[in-house]
């Protein structure tokens, strides 16, 4: 029997990320990053091991929360390997990740995705134009180098966006 386990990245996870990654990659589903990338933002990461009866483990699902502003953050890199796919570990990775944006006081959280039907099913709409943003937030989230961030906020610099996927967001409740 295999026991799945959620828990947060480490820096040894990395290889294990991007080998959960790359073949969503090459399919167009997911950037490809820099390995110092993701050691640069591994504690956005949280992982799903699978853990064998023999105590071995393997990384089964990845994703992380980037916080954009006060109050927004992103759901990036959620990934699943084919094994894994359909057995419940996006859904535990993102209500991780969920509540990991309640905690650092995130009340809304966005993600770019093909996976449409799975995040409608966690509470997720497809985001209308610059979701009402405060013009002064506006302003300073233009500052930033993110290209997430550029994507939030449906710049003309990155229309159509940059893999063609579908801009979702979600008003989080104060409990889980």
């Amino acid at each position: 029997m295999t026991d799945l386990r959620l828990r947060p990245a480490r820096t040894s996870d990395v290889p294990g990320i991007k080998d959960l990654v790359a073949p969503l990659a090459r399919e167009g589903i997911l950037i490809n990053k820099d390995t110092v990338a993701y050691y640069e933002g591994i504690q956005e990461f949280l992982v799903v091991e699978a853990v064998g009866d023999d105590g071995s483990a393997r990384l089964a699902g990845c994703g992380a929360l980037h916080v954009m502003w006060e109050n927004l953050g992103e759901v990036r890199t959620l990934a699943t390997s084919d094994e894994w796919r359909g057995q419940g570990v996006g859904r535990m990775l993102l209500a991780g990740l969920l509540a990991r944006a309640r905690d650092v006081g995130v009340s809304r959280v966005f993600c770019l995705t093909f996976e449409v039907d799975f995040f409608a099913r966690q509470g997720f709409e497809v985001m209308a134009n610059q979701d009402q943003i405060d013009p002064d937030v506006f302003a300073e989230l233009l500052r930033s180098h993110d290209e997430g961030v550029a994507e939030y906020l449906d710049l003309a610099r990155v229309k159509p966006n940059t893999l063609g996927n579908t801009r979702m967001i979600l008003q989080l409740s104060r409990e889980g």
